[in-house]
């Protein structure tokens, strides 16, 4: 375990444990632990909260894109377009539904989809686009929307983000206990701007069912229990906190200089920060120095989806997304949670200088 942690999820639910403590006696004490009445709660907070119509509390991130893709008749001989720069649930969803994932590359200034990329790769048999918006920032979606094709966000990585849910007919969040809106262990959402599917996505969470005896559909068994809901009632509450404490933290590392070292993220109004990633050709070096101070770090999807073992069969090759596979070979995470402390970002700083100064 590194003396600086990359993220210290205790860090921001510490002070909440007396209250974390007392909901869940109550969830214990009402003996009611499946589609209660936190859940129905928290489903109708967080569309408040979203600016949606609907929500649909399911068990995770993962099972979210699968009943979107499920609600919306996606399946075998349908492609979707995506990044390859992302987590590989992205892409294993549409594998699930057994649709073909078709990759995008990415701009290199956001890391989100290039828009003009995605526009080329459209075919007749296109039914969807899942763009994502990485690492709390949002991808701007209007040109995507022009070209008439239905849209489902990927926003694991960031609730709470300004712009997110308001064009996608559906949008996904995880709440893996590292991201901005965080379960004590695994949960999920569907945000849905059309009734419709968010119907269908009810029925399909509980087994293909309404009320347990009459069986339209081969669903599934995805739902957020009611420990789970009960807490992230209380953390939602704390959200818009979280995120301007990411905003704070992100500009001091800035302010310390860090920029003279690395390329940053370029800030954004509505960026949250679920991750801090800076991108360098010298990334290695400043890994290794990391490592060696104690101080926690990461580079992700250094194998980029495309060029994963198990989606070989769809045929991409190295060099077929090269802002993808670029920014693969630099991207590095920095230790980022609401709250880290200031002195904790001038040690991370530091040690980089250090390292950029030995290689000078």
């Amino acid at each position: 375990m590194p003396d600086i942690p990359l993220v210290d999820v205790k860090a921001q639910y510490e002070r909440l444990i007396p209250q974390i403590k007392e909901r869940m006696a109550a969830v214990l004490d009402s003996g009611t632990f499946i589609l209660g009445p936190n859940v129905k709660a928290f489903e109708a907070e967080a569309a408040e909260h979203l600016g949606v119509p609907r929500t649909i509390g399911v068990a995770n991130g993962t099972d979210a894109l699968v009943l979107a893709l499920d609600a919306m008749e996606i399946g075998p001989g349908d492609e979707v377009i995506c990044p390859s720069f992302t987590f590989y649930a992205t892409a294993e969803s549409i594998a699930r539904r057994g649709a073909t994932p078709v990759f995008a590359d990415i701009d290199p200034a956001t890391l989100n989809l290039d828009p003009e990329d995605v526009a080329a790769r459209v075919t007749d048999r296109t039914r969807a686009l899942m763009p994502v918006h990485l690492f709390g920032r949002v991808m701007p979606l209007e040109g995507l929307a022009e070209l008439g094709i239905p849209i489902v966000e990927d926003a694991a990585q960031a609730y709470g983000a300004k712009g997110v849910a308001r064009i996608g007919a559906l949008s996904t969040f995880s709440f893996f206990p590292t991201k901005n809106l965080f379960a004590l262990g695994d949960g999920g959402l569907v945000a849905a701007t059309d009734e419709e599917l968010a119907d269908r996505i009810t029925v399909l969470r509980f087994h293909g069912s309404r009320d347990k005896k009459d069986f339209e559909a081969v669903g599934y068994n995805s739902r957020l229990d009611e420990l789970q809901a009960a807490v992230l009632r209380l953390f939602l509450g704390e959200i818009d906190g979280w995120n301007a404490a990411r905003r704070e933290a992100a500009a001091r590392y800035e302010e310390l200089g860090l920029g003279e070292l690395c390329e940053l993220p370029a800030d954004e109004a509505g960026h949250v920060y679920h991750m801090y990633v800076v991108r360098s050709p010298e990334r290695d070096r400043f890994r290794e120095a990391l490592a060696a101070a104690g101080i926690g770090h990461a580079s992700y999807y250094v194998v980029p989806l495309h060029l994963q073992p198990a989606l070989r069969y769809l045929g991409w090759q190295a060099g077929s997304l090269p802002e993808t596979e670029n920014a693969s070979a630099e991207n590095l995470a920095l230790p980022m949670w609401a709250g880290i402390p200031a002195e904790t970002q001038e040690r991370v700083v530091s040690v980089i200088r250090e390292a950029a100064a030995v290689r000078a």
